[in-house]
């Protein structure tokens, strides 16, 4: 965050006080002892996929490296440090001159992790990496939450479109970030504008049961969208009787209607019914588009169905039953020397560790092999993982972007044996294999 009102320079919220009280207490006593510039290096992992999940998607890099060059502590924010007696006088002077000055690598934004994939790794010293923590962890968790739910819709949803639509069932930054990694996995657009304007996401929308509401007639209304949007436009139709409402919408648009939507019912039974009709009064090219509470079984079992698309909401923004990825950032090594916490049930490896994905010779990948301190064997048909985002502070330039992302999550889902993809419960599509050192 920069400039002494503690607005960031980009015009988004502050980023410098999703700092943890913990973390400034580290840090001031680090600094009182002399520890605070030892050189370290953390990782952002999780120990295990959400319950029954067979792979993640990482999300959240794209944000991350947006977030790092702004991540500042300006006036107001060292200002209330100081009230609140979060830290003392000497600490919030470090702060003031806060500029992350150290590397980060990372698995590429769109690709498979699992349990003990080294996502992020932050190379630093102790103060400089002990602050992003709380920020590093925001981002991953919820967007790749957000991002592993998606790409289980797009699987299900097989070639139809699928409409992230879900900004009113979540927080309202929260939302921004949804839609970004609801595109990233495969979603085709979204109704959130912020997202378009932000992150280039393709945005669309229909109108709501109020705008039906409104007119004296569902007739009425439908007329005054299509004058105004054309009659490629999509008319909601369920809010009387579904079946008069798809015959107001064809007798008022004509058989050259774009799309109806229905978003109550039983959508599989209403859907086949909405298409024998709309076959039947010649718009045979008009669309169907569901939605009402999706979520990747619902859309699964609608595979049969006569669908074009299909509008989530509150399961995406949400991780459908998943909100977190579980992701964790742990201190692995200090001054070139494996550290390990050995707390039971929540013990780590030590070591910086290098990552590889081995593949059979037809691509299909077959193990997470990861080594500390070292680079595992190698073997035909091995990928590395990470690759550089940022070095001394300032983020590389060949980042891929957020379209590239994109396509990277379809080969990375391509790559899955194909028990890999089933929606039922079960243990991670491929297993984790730590290689000792030598």
């Amino acid at each position: 965050m920069t400039g002494g009102k503690g607005a960031s320079s980009g015009g988004h919220p502050s980023t410098a006080l999703l700092t943890d009280h913990y973390e400034l207490t580290m840090l001031q006593a680090a600094l009182r002892d002399g520890t605070a510039g030892r050189h370290c290096v953390f990782e952002l992992f999780t120990r295990r996929l959400p319950e029954g999940r067979r792979y993640g998607i990482v999300a959240g890099t794209g944000r991350l490296l947006e977030a790092v060059p702004d991540f500042r502590f300006g006036d107001e924010e060292l200002a209330h440090l100081r009230s609140a007696g979060v830290v003392d006088d000497a600490t919030c002077e470090w702060l003031r001159d806060y500029r992350f000055a150290g590397d980060i690598d990372a698995y590429r934004e769109g690709d498979l992790y699992f349990p003990g994939s080294p996502v992020v790794t932050v190379d630093t010293t102790f103060a400089d990496g002990v602050v992003l923590e709380t920020l590093a962890l925001s981002i991953f968790n919820h967007d790749t939450a957000v991002a592993s739910a998606a790409a289980r819709m797009i699987s299900a949803a097989g070639d139809r479109r699928c409409i992230e639509m879900g900004s009113r069932r979540t927080h309202e930054q929260s939302a921004v970030a949804a839609a970004r990694a609801a595109y990233l996995a495969g979603f085709a657009s979204t109704s959130n504008l912020a997202a378009g304007q932000r992150f280039g996401v393709p945005t669309s929308g229909t109108s709501a049961h109020s705008y039906t509401l409104l007119h004296d007639s569902e007739a009425d209304a439908f007329r005054a969208q299509i004058e105004a949007l054309g009659r490629d436009t999509t008319l909601l139709v369920d809010t009387y009787d579904i079946t008069q409402g798809i015959r107001t919408a064809i007798e008022v648009a004509g058989p050259e209607l774009g799309a109806i939507r229905i978003d109550s019912g039983d959508l599989a039974v209403l859907a086949q019914q909405a298409r024998e009709l709309l076959d039947s009064l010649g718009a045979r090219r008009t669309r169907i588009v569901l939605s009402g509470d999706l979520d990747e079984f619902g859309l699964a079992a609608l595979a049969g169905a006569p669908v074009d698309a299909y509008g989530v909401g509150t399961s995406v923004v949400t991780g459908s039953g998943a909100p977190t990825a579980g992701f964790i950032y742990k201190l692995v090594e200090v001054e070139g020397r494996p550290v390990v916490k050995r707390s039971e049930d929540k013990s780590t490896r030590g070591g910086r560790k290098t990552a590889v994905r081995r593949h059979r010779s037809t691509g299909t990948a077959t193990a997470e092999v990861l080594r500390s301190q070292g680079v595992p064997t190698p073997e035909p048909g091995d990928r590395a993982l990470q690759v550089p985002l940022v070095r001394k502070g300032v983020p590389v330039d060949d980042v891929a972007t957020l379209d590239e992302s994109r396509e990277h999550v379809r080969a990375a889902l391509r790559s899955l044996p194909w028990e890999g993809l089933k929606l039922s419960r079960g243990e991670p599509a491929i297993p984790t294999i730590y290689e000792e050192p030598q």
